[in-house]
């Protein structure tokens, strides 16, 4: 069984989902870019969701949120369930979009473990050897001089979400907020230090793929594979799933695993209680899945 997930308002994530099987669905053409701009777009402003940055391969999507209001498994349920009706539609797929593992979510604790995460996320199609500059990536995805303030835009998908139903407008508009600790005086010397994260990842991804003998795929190419063709790439099939990401900070990483073990302590115990029948018992601060299906108290 999974460990109970602790959902604190205001938390920044890196969220990312894959395919089932690593089947290149998501595919970098013209429609399937559209559909992922236009859920997100629609879902973050739906749930309050503060979009910072995201990267959508053809096996994978990347995102970089803040949750202000302690929503974000209902964010995740819609926004993953949309994109993954669409691409049904537009496949024309039978079955599941999604890997069946649970969605990887990671807590970043700091700002420096934002900025390098966010480089990760955009340089991502460079270490995957698909395009030797990130900005060369087809697919639907922020740029870095967007970061913290840029505005997208999307039209209305052509497939599964129905232009006769009000709830989906003709366009939708994503902004790309500023993380909650950068002030907006200081938005521009925290883009600079996106943009030399950006750099670092790239230039690793270059060194990579050049030390194993392999070329780039490049962008026309990578809109052109079948869709229902796996990805051969080797990847682990029992990879870590971190909960947390704390950079380089001292004593940041100690601090986080204390508060973690804290919070699963305390909701070990409450859940021991509820089980025994004491219905009253509080749960720790962060606590969502039992509030939302069994409304039980939880600590302020």
């Amino acid at each position: 069984m999974s460990q109970a997930r602790q959902v604190l308002p205001g938390s920044t994530y890196l969220i990312t989902r894959r395919t089932l099987r690593r089947y290149q669905l998501l595919r970098p053409d013209v429609l399937m870019t559209e559909i992922i701009l236009y859920v997100l777009a629609a879902c973050a402003a739906q749930y309050g969701i503060a979009v910072h940055a995201f990267c959508a391969m053809s096996t994978h999507i990347h995102l970089v949120v803040t949750d202000p209001w302690g929503v974000l498994p209902r964010f995740l349920a819609g926004f993953h369930r949309l994109v993954g009706l669409c691409t049904k539609v537009l496949r024309k797929w039978e079955g599941s979009v999604w890997d069946h593992r649970q969605t990887s979510v990671v807590r970043l604790e700091t700002p420096e473990a934002i900025v390098a995460t966010i480089g990760y996320v955009l340089a991502n199609p460079v270490a995957a050897g698909l395009v030797r500059n990130a900005g060369e990536w087809p697919g639907a995805k922020s740029h870095v001089e967007d970061v913290g303030g840029g505005r997208m835009c999307a039209a209305r998908p052509r497939v599964y979400l129905d232009a006769k139903r009000g709830r989906w407008p003709e366009t939708a508009e994503l902004e790309l907020a500023l993380p909650p600790d950068v002030e907006s005086c200081d938005a521009e010397a925290w883009r600079e230090a996106v943009k030399a994260s950006v750099v670092e990842h790239e230039k690793r991804g270059r060194e990579e793929v050049a030390a194993q003998g392999r070329t780039f795929l490049g962008a026309r190419r990578a809109q052109s594979v079948s869709p229902y063709d796996r990805a051969t790439s080797f990847e682990p099939t029992r990879d870590r799933n971190p909960t947390f990401a704390v950079g380089k900070v001292a004593g940041a990483y100690a601090a986080a695993v204390r508060a973690l073990r804290a919070f699963r302590a305390a909701y070990g115990a409450a859940m021991e209680r509820w089980r025994a029948g004491v219905r009253d018992v509080v749960f720790p601060v962060g606590t969502w899945w039992m509030a939302r299906v069994h409304s039980v108290r939880v600590a302020t």
